[in-house]
């Protein structure tokens, strides 16, 4: 019951807001826009789906001169999802993209042998101009 009196309250402060107003505008008072605040969202969407994290390594940081960047990916990700994932993600037109798929590696620590996980990454080339801050300052 208190939920519904919560959104009762909202309502019923709305209508006195909408009232006041209505009064305002039959004794032509001048009507005060409406002070808008924006809000900065980022805009993930479905990104989380497909993109893991920005892989930083010194030939991704040189690949960023030549506006391509690299992302660690989710293995089910294709191109098409990747490009619109960056695009709303980051804001930027993306020009091409390409998938790389890193195998397993079997590796050895004396007698214990294992596997090293692979995965898969996608290289982006973005616009002419335009720029993805992978690491924030």
């Amino acid at each position: 019951m208190a939920l519904r009196d919560i959104f009762k309250r909202k309502s019923k402060e709305k209508i006195k807001e909408i009232k006041a107003k209505e009064r305002d505008v039959k004794a032509g008072k001048p009507i005060e826009a409406p002070v808008q605040r924006i809000k900065k969202e980022a805009k993930t969407g479905e990104a989380w789906r497909f993109l893991k994290f920005p892989h930083v390594t010194e030939k991704a940081t040189d690949l960023t001169k030549k506006n391509q960047y690299i992302f660690k990916i989710f293995s089910g990700a294709n191109k098409t999802e990747i490009k619109k994932a960056i695009e709303s993600l980051y804001g930027v037109n993306v020009i091409s993209v390409r998938i790389v798929k890193i195998p397993p590696k079997k590796r050895r620590l004396g007698r214990i042998s294992g596997w090293r996980k692979g995965y898969k990454k996608a290289i982006v080339k973005i616009k002419e101009g335009e720029k993805i801050e992978v690491l924030p300052r």
